[in-house]
């Protein structure tokens, strides 16, 4: 296996950096953070400089580039700014089910407004009662004639009441729960769709998260995203891939909190000595720089394999757990080596804190992480 990226991923990487390090001013991210507003400017010139669905086809306004590089570009991000990264990570979010089950009208209708900057998207799974388990679903999708009536309650749903249209799991036999199971594609301003704020959250402030409640909300008939009753299974495979995606924002996000604690104990002095000089520290920055680099191969390795069309549910659950669990950990003791500094809002190691911890959250918890890699380590029991 050959570990040194191509010229294209390269520069790829490298035109990520320097378009965050050019757009993603310290002082604007803070003041976002503060109006919990979304990053509107910086997200329409990332679609314009092609970094948004860098991974679709090109005649959908892609890149046509893979889920190795669009990693990459989510690792620079986060890396310059954990809460404007996450906005443009999560821009795109659920269009990928478009472009894997849609047929080449939904795509050509949808998936050009997403990397052309005219919306967002949003993915309508989680309910309030059911949370990580998808296999029930409260919300339904009934036929009617040339319509389907979809009924339910979706909730801390990013980009919801901000997006242009959500992608919706719902239940479409009530007798065969995952089974029967489908997806739709909803545009936002469909009547009956109502959206309330699910409240203070403790990171990534500038992402609105919401609580859509669908009341008889009606869509045509070809709202209905690929096969009928296929609806979790779709879910599953984006979500395969999705976590690739959400453990790269964690790396990065670890990786630039560990930036700016090496920037700090390299200028700090206690007791007539560079904090850098002492050897608790060294170790503690020998174990953080382990641990990153380690969740980056892994990241990088599920990547890889979903590129190759062989995707590994089992590598991409350890990825997002893994680098999940490594950006808590690291951003935690990055604050750590500030000291008291890095309580204060002023020296950002806090903020990537708040925003890391989501990463072991969405997307599937950590638990469920678990659960995946242990049935496919134990295979089918009896």
């Amino acid at each position: 296996m050959d570990f040194e990226l191509t010229k294209a991923q390269k520069d790829i990487k490298k035109a990520a950096a320097r378009f965050a390090k050019g757009e993603f001013d310290k002082e604007l991210a803070m003041r976002l953070e503060r109006e919990h507003a979304y990053p509107e400017e910086i997200w329409r010139k990332a679609c314009a400089e092609g970094f948004v669905g860098l991974h679709f086809p090109e005649e959908y306004g892609g890149s046509g580039y893979g889920l190795f590089e669009n990693a990459l570009v989510v690792e620079e991000f986060c890396r310059r700014d954990s809460g404007i990264g996450a906005a443009l990570l999560t821009a795109h979010f659920a269009s990928e089910l478009i472009l894997h089950n849609g047929t080449e009208e939904q795509k050509r209708r949808y998936l050009p407004k997403v990397t052309g900057g005219e919306c967002v998207s949003a993915g309508a799974f989680t309910e309030p009662m059911h949370g990580s388990d998808i296999t029930q679903m409260a919300t339904t999708a009934v036929r009617d004639g040339d319509e389907w009536v979809i009924n339910g309650v979706k909730t801390f749903i990013t980009n919801g009441g901000h997006c242009g249209f959500y992608v919706v799991l719902a239940q479409t036999d009530p007798e065969a729960r995952h089974r029967g199971q489908s997806t739709f594609i909803v545009d936002a301003d469909t009547p009956g769709i109502e959206v309330a704020s699910v409240g203070e959250k403790m990171g990534l402030k500038m992402i609105p998260t919401g609580e859509v409640t669908f009341k008889k909300v009606r869509v045509p008939a070809d709202a209905l995203l690929g096969e009928e009753n296929k609806g979790f299974y779709q879910v599953l495979r984006f979500f395969d891939e999705s976590r690739i995606e959400v453990a790269a924002q964690a790396v990065g996000t670890a990786q630039g909190a560990f930036d700016r604690a090496i920037e700090h104990i390299k200028g700090r002095e206690q007791f007539g000595l560079k904090i850098a000089k002492f050897q608790a520290i060294q170790h503690k920055l020998a174990e953080m720089a382990t641990q990153l680099e380690l969740a980056r191969l892994i990241v990088y390795k599920a990547a890889w394999l979903a590129d190759r069309k062989k995707p590994d549910t089992k590598l991409s659950a350890m990825a997002k757990y893994y680098a999940g669990r490594v950006a808590s950990e690291v951003a935690s003791e990055s604050i750590q080596l500030f000291g008291g500094y890095g309580y204060i809002t002023e020296f950002e190691v806090e903020r990537f804190y708040r925003d890391a911890r989501i990463t072991e959250i969405y997307e599937g918890t950590r638990e469920i992480q678990k659960n995946i890699i242990a049935g496919q380590v134990l295979g089918r029991l009896r």
